[in-house]
């Protein structure tokens, strides 16, 4: 298998907005590149008018900062912007030596929670941040898209078949994010190359057409393709020619040893489709073969859909889940905590965006019957705390003494050289086991329950303190 890095071979230096070269030079000049530094990654909605955000991204971020250089092209053309020499010669002998911890792929968070926290000198941790955020917040969208199918469907399968509609090579992270977030398959034969996904396709309706009659397409594509066989129904009449045709070609399959593995609906009313379809196949026998359904399908159509009855075994969703519809963007930020040793933070008129300062861990909470119940955010250097406040309203607050703590921050890089992670496979195993501990009120698609975030006192007064200081 390839890697991420082949989507981005050179110029990798390059993958940033201008001002972080701008701020970096301003940095440089000033003799402050080089002092310690730490910044945070989070987000502070959770998309879908969802309950929960699966995280995603990491392996491929680690993949391409493991080698984050400046070539001597790229140096070329950041000289024609004029950027000044003593500057180019320090990005000349760049390579990224920083130190990275953050929580597992497949971990199931929340708004405000520091997910990757990033330490190193000012300027390759600066550097950085437009790469991190453009890997996160994007395979974390969607691999969460992906979790809310899989729960729609009710342990049916899944596959993703968004490539075409993919925001040009976006496509590749996207059936990346979305095999973590549990969908079983993938259409797009690249990703499935480089991180060893599970391929699947079925034919076009251009295949059905290529032929003179839609009876020959299917043995045709039935005596040439290899097992499973699925064969496209709506070409031309679902109900009157389609499954008729399907039928045939499954008999003729049977008396030579081999079966039919299904019929896929591209088009029309699916639920009333389905079910008239289903009771030609049992009519004839063909109680094995399955029906599955696509066309713009999204969590909510699928759950109507199986609220209706329709006899669906499986969904293949293209555009709205590669897009992200309807949230196209995860509001990921990446905040300064703390400058040469001292916590700082981020101060807004808006309390929601005032940011948390030093260096953080994250605790989680489970309860006495297995299920997440809260998660405390925590100074680096505090043991586990018996209550954790809202970070926004101090007055409430939430007792956690009776429950199980566990640690979700974990170091996977230091000094530029990433830790071993696990392969996309694991991450998705990770996550399902994960969802499986959130409870059914805060994983609904319906005004879910929200789950509990607090921070302990100790960084609540330390950034309450920090607001006084600068407001003076």
């Amino acid at each position: 298998m390839s890697s991420m890095s082949s989507l981005i071979p050179r110029h990798a230096g390059l993958y940033t907005d201008f001002y972080e070269l701008t701020m970096g030079q301003g940095h440089f000049l000033s003799g402050m590149a080089d002092q310690p530094a730490c910044f945070d990654h989070f987000f502070r909605e959770v998309p879908f008018q969802g309950g929960y955000v699966i995280f995603a991204g990491l392996a491929d971020l680690l993949e391409v900062l493991k080698d984050l250089h400046f070539e001597e092209e790229d140096l070329k053309y950041l000289k024609g912007l004029k950027f000044q020499e003593p500057f180019l010669e320090y990005l000349r002998g760049f390579r990224f030596q920083g130190r990275l911890h953050s929580v597992r792929e497949g971990e199931v968070v929340f708004p405000l929670e520091p997910l990757v926290r990033v330490e190193g000198t000012l300027f390759e941790c600066q550097l950085i941040e437009t790469l991190l955020l453009n890997f996160l917040n994007f395979e974390s969208l969607i691999a969460t898209k992906a979790s809310r199918l899989v729960l729609a469907a009710q342990s049916r399968r899944v596959v993703d078949f968004g490539l075409r509609r993919a925001q040009g090579l976006a496509g590749i992270q996207a059936s990346r994010a979305a095999a973590i977030g549990g969908v079983d398959a993938t259409s797009n034969v690249h990703a499935a190359f480089i991180y060893g996904l599970t391929p699947s396709g079925t034919q076009a309706h251009s295949w059905v057409q290529s032929f003179p009659d839609e009876l020959t397409a299917f043995r045709k594509f039935a005596e040439i393709s290899p097992d499973p066989c699925v064969l496209l129904v709506d070409t031309y009449n679902t109900l009157k020619s389609g499954v008729p045709n399907a039928i045939l070609v499954a008999k003729e399959l049977e008396r030579q040893g081999r079966r039919l593995s299904a019929i896929r609906l591209d088009s029309g009313d699916l639920a009333y489709l389905s079910k008239h379809a289903r009771e030609m196949l049992d009519a004839a026998g063909l109680h094995q073969v399955k029906i599955v359904a696509s066309n713009q399908l999204d969590e909510h159509l699928i759950k109507s859909l199986l609220d209706q009855g329709a006899p669906l075994n499986a969904f293949g969703v293209g555009t709205k889940l590669v897009t992200g519809q309807d949230s196209p963007a995860l509001d990921g930020v990446y905040k300064l905590s703390q400058m040469d040793g001292e916590p700082c933070l981020k101060i807004s008129e808006n309390n929601a965006k005032t940011s948390l300062p030093g260096m953080k861990r994250i605790v989680r909470y489970t309860d006495p019957d297995g299920f997440f119940y809260a998660d405390g955010i925590l100074l680096e250097g505090e043991k586990s705390v018996e209550t954790v406040h809202h970070p926004h309203y101090p007055e409430q607050k939430s007792r956690v003494a009776h429950c199980f703590p566990e640690n979700l921050l974990f170091k996977v890089m230091e000094g530029g050289k990433a830790e071993s992670l696990p392969s996309v496979t694991e991450a998705a195993a990770y996550a399902k086991q994960r969802l499986s501990k959130l409870s059914p009120e805060r994983k609904r698609f319906e005004n879910p329950h929200t789950y509990k975030v607090g921070i302990s006192k100790k960084l609540m007064d330390l950034r309450d303190d920090l607001v006084r200081k600068h407001q003076k």
